[in-house]
């Protein structure tokens, strides 16, 4: 069976071992950084260490920016695969933050006129970060199980709205003045102690379900939430994203294995091409699971009812 290639762009924050052991080509963002102006985005701390990074945004959010890879670039990236006959799969940050899914399906139509028996896919994932990135690997894992393209396409079309996050964000404040937040209690942000609590809606943003007085309780009501929202965990690779919250992120994957006994537990930074959006504070796992409400309704009361 013919394999297929997997890209995806660089908001997946997939590092390069990672995006090496799962067979899948990253397209480079833009980042604009305070005195070096434009620089290609990057997913190793080579160019800025992560500490460094976080408490200088942190300072000077204003000064930082970030931009998707354009479609001459999402072409240029697809154009030799398809000229050597192979077929493409490009996975996307949601629509709902970003216009690069809007670009890498004008690059396909591009790459397609001038190699029109070539086979490329575009999906929007509606995910980013390492929700997006733990997408890309089940799309590598089913290819690997000898899936089609087409079939990988169907897959996450279906499935893309059982891609969960559970975690908190200390400072709602900075997500929401980037966009990528609804429905912001930002006030929560200011609160000594206060773990307000997101989750993936239907646009692709995080929207706050409620929120935790303290660290251990909001560790009690995630762990809940997980086990009411996951579907066989045993079988899953699960990913703890972080942005400058690393004791935290291991203290809860020690929970999350204790808990649910998955196939494996990763952490992985949140690198600066979403980092600039998010911004310190964020601590939350990435699973697959039961299909998120339309209305998150369902998701709300579950954290209502582990709430303080």
């Amino acid at each position: 069976m013919k394999e297929f290639i997997i890209m995806a762009d660089g908001t997946c924050d997939l590092d390069a071992a990672t995006a090496e052991k799962y067979g899948i080509k990253i397209i480079p963002g833009h980042l604009v950084f305070p005195e070096q102006g434009d620089i290609p985005s990057f997913s190793e701390w080579t160019t800025v260490g992560r500490d460094e990074f976080y408490a200088d945004l942190k300072k000077r959010p204003d000064e930082y920016a970030t931009s998707p890879a354009n479609v001459e670039e999402f072409a240029a990236a697809m154009e030799p695969y398809a000229e050597q006959g192979d077929e493409i799969l490009v996975m996307t940050i949601s629509s709902g933050i970003s216009g690069a899914f809007n670009f890498a399906s004008r690059a396909a139509e591009q790459v397609l006129k001038k190699y029109p028996e070539a086979k490329i896919e575009a999906v929007d994932t509606l995910r980013f970060g390492p929700g997006f990135g733990l997408m890309a690997i089940c799309a590598s894992q089913l290819r690997e199980q000898g899936k089609t393209l087409s079939e990988v396409k169907e897959w996450l079309e279906a499935n893309k709205n059982r891609f969960h996050q559970a975690g908190w964000l200390d400072d709602l404040s900075f997500v929401a003045k980037k966009g990528r937040l609804t429905h912001a209690k930002a006030f929560f942000g200011t609160l000594a102690g206060v773990k307000p609590i997101g989750e993936f809606d239907y646009n692709g943003l995080t929207t706050v379900l409620g929120k935790a007085k303290g660290a251990k309780k909001a560790y009690s009501l995630l762990l809940n939430y997980i086990a009411e929202t996951i579907e066989d965990p045993e079988d899953q690779l699960i990913v703890i994203a972080q942005t400058n919250r690393l004791p935290q992120a291991e203290e809860y994957k020690r929970m999350i294995e204790e808990k649910f006994h998955p196939k494996a537990v990763v952490i992985r930074d949140v690198f600066p091409l979403c980092g600039v959006n998010i911004g310190p504070g964020l601590m939350a796992a990435y699973y697959v699971g039961k299909p998120i409400s339309a209305d998150l309704s369902e998701e709300r009361a579950i954290v209502e009812k582990y709430a303080e």
